[in-house]
């Protein structure tokens, strides 16, 4: 899949108010992919046993039709593994049979067809099923496709809790409102019944009958009590269960979040290694490597070091963000500031609070706004390559232990790179390091 597409379809998937709009912008997805290939969401009724509904999808237009198949047609190995869920399951040399039986339009030619079980609650609630042509050269679009495939599953599981929850409220509501509404009925019933008995009592009526309907009147009271209670608990059984809803809501929220970020770290190492792979320019390059982490760790102000051919300091080979008289090939001693100690430590630094902030002198300027930083050093094959700079993270953003552990993994593509392009001996003469 087109790394681009990723960042676009996880933000697609967040902002979608349906499952349909969320089929919809993976359809949308697919089609940068493979414009052939036909992807489908069929609805499965585990009561039944029941494959009861089918979406296709086809870029940006979907199709709703009723199917009405057994589950039971499919193959026992197949229907076990799909029921697992978590995976494509392939059906190979059978995959143009059993497209039919999914009502998918044939492509005049041989096929593969991908079918993924969706789970909720520890039961199959739908398939997802990919069907593209055969492809002589090339990784399969299934495999291609299986980051977008996680990322849709992340927003179709949050779509059903979100209707479980939706529908415990519905229950409350119509059991509460039964309740009180045959309570009311009841009393009211019984409130004229005793009216009529003691109007008859007045004026002659049997005694005895007055005090019967007093005592059905106390009884009912007493049911419509008890009748309440059950309401209540039936009531705090529910909000216990959407209290839960919406725990595993936020715990699938913070997961699709995590998935969205690895994800655009991938993407972000794709490029840049890609750049590598394109470009001559020294400069470019190191644009390109500060890029890498600045972006994915939303720093505002950063710059990437490296050190001089004579070993005893380091050089500004790419900056944004920092103050206007700090300019690229800038010098700075290896063991004197932030980054020459940590340069000859070879040991990172974080720093979260403004108070300690304060005490690195190289930081102390009007362009340093949030009082959190890390700086980095880049080391390969125990040879050291420079140091990343990290500041002014988004939205005021405090640097914490586990950013300092994904600069760690970018740090190492970095040192990477930059020692198999020569860029710290190439950038040299191109800066013009003073």
């Amino acid at each position: 899949m087109p790394p681009r597409t990723l960042a676009t379809l996880a933000h697609s998937l967040t902002v979608s108010a349906s499952q349909d709009a969320a089929l919809h912008a993976l359809g949308e997805a697919l089609a940068e992919v493979d414009r052939f290939a036909q992807l489908a969401l069929i609805q499965y009724d585990e009561r039944r046993g029941m494959l009861v509904e089918r979406i296709v999808v086809t870029g940006s237009t979907a199709g709703k039709t009723k199917l009405e198949t057994t589950f039971d047609h499919l193959p026992t190995r197949e229907r076990t593994a799909i029921t697992a869920g978590g995976q494509f399951v392939e059906f190979g040399d059978s995959s143009d049979e059993f497209a039919r039986l999914f009502q998918l339009p044939p492509f005049g030619e041989p096929g593969w067809l991908s079918v993924r079980g969706l789970r909720y609650e520890g039961g199959l609630t739908s398939l997802l099923v990919l069907y593209e042509t055969r492809k002589l050269f090339g990784a399969r679009t299934a495999e291609r496709f299986l980051p977008a495939i996680a990322l849709f599953e992340l927003a179709y599981l949050r779509f059903l809790e979100r209707d479980a929850r939706e529908d415990a409220v519905r229950t409350l509501e119509d059991v509460t409102q039964r309740v009180h509404g045959e309570y009311e009925r009841r009393l009211a019933e019984l409130e004229q019944r005793l009216i009529f008995a003691s109007e008859s009592k007045r004026g002659g009526g049997d005694a005895e009958r007055v005090m019967a309907l007093e005592l059905e009147v106390a009884q009912a009271t007493e049911e419509a009590r008890r009748a309440a209670r059950r309401a209540n608990a039936v009531e705090a059984t529910i909000s216990s269960a959407v209290e839960q809803l919406e725990k595993a809501h936020v715990e699938l929220h913070r997961r699709s979040e995590q998935l969205r970020q690895k994800t655009r770290t991938l993407y972000l190492i794709d490029r840049v290694l890609t750049l590598d792979a394109s470009t001559d320019d020294p400069r470019q390059l190191a644009d390109g490597l500060l890029a890498l982490v600045g972006d994915d760790m939303h720093a505002h102000r950063c710059s990437l070091m490296l050190r001089s051919p004579d070993g005893e300091s380091l050089y500004i080979a790419a900056a944004r963000g920092v103050a206007p008289g700090v300019a690229e090939g800038t010098r700075v001693a290896i063991g004197q500031g932030v980054a020459g100690r940590v340069a000859a430590s070879r040991e990172p630094l974080l720093v979260r609070d403004v108070t300690e902030a304060k005490s690195h002198p190289l930081i102390r300027d009007q362009y340093f706004t949030t009082g959190s930083f890390i700086s980095f050093p880049l080391v390969y094959q125990d040879d050291l390559v420079g140091v990343v700079n990290l500041a002014n993270r988004a939205m005021q953003g405090v640097f914490l232990e586990e950013d300092v552990d994904r600069v760690r993994i970018l740090g190492l593509v970095i040192a990477l790179v930059a020692s198999h392009a020569r860029l710290p001996e190439r950038l040299v003469g191109a800066l013009s390091v003073r």
